[in-house]
């Protein structure tokens, strides 16, 4: 597929939008048929595919392709776009998982809220098993993660656990359709 600088709509979402809806008080997002199947996994494996690129690949005119787009987007079935950075090249190389519990189980379990100032904390997951939350974090050396984790500590009166990253062997897959 060509490539270029232009998303295949006139504007992009960014904000985030509940996947099921659950909290918008709105049905599910979901998929209709294959037609739209074949948009999302175009879509999911380059976010710049044209509109022409889509058509071309679903078989539709470009008029219908931008109208099924842009329902997927309104459902919540696309969500954003955006660009995948290296972390490196943005002085973030070091990248770990952050498991938080709290330390008083009586407190409110808000620590998603408390924590989502630290910019460091690319994902924050509610899990099962003996911690509450895991965090994805990344940052510039072993020195600032060590001061993440104070700042963790101190801003959800949490206990932490953490386990450094060595290497990164994929991630940022395309989500396609099941």
């Amino acid at each position: 597929m060509a490539r270029n600088d232009k998303a295949p709509h006139e504007h992009a979402r960014t904000e985030q939008v509940p996947p099921d809806g659950a909290l918008s008080g709105k049905a599910p997002a979901r998929i209709d048929d294959e037609i739209d199947a074949g948009i999302v996994r175009e879509i999911s494996a380059n976010a710049r595919a044209t509109l022409s690129d889509l058509s071309t690949a679903v078989a539709l005119s470009v008029s219908a392709v931008q109208t099924r787009l842009r329902r997927l987007e309104a459902r919540g079935v696309i969500t954003g776009y955006r660009a995948i950075v290296e972390p490196a090249a943005v002085g973030k190389p070091l990248a770990a998982f952050v498991e938080i519990t709290p330390l008083d189980p009586g407190q409110p379990d808000n620590a998603p809220e408390l924590l989502e100032h630290l910019a460091e904390i690319e994902a924050c997951h509610s899990i099962a098993g003996d911690a509450s939350y895991i965090l994805f974090v990344r940052v510039a050396s072993p020195r600032h993660l060590e001061g993440l984790i104070r700042d963790i500590r101190s801003a959800a009166s949490v206990s932490t656990r953490t386990t450094v990253v060595l290497q990164t062997f994929y991630e940022n897959r395309p989500i396609l359709p099941a």
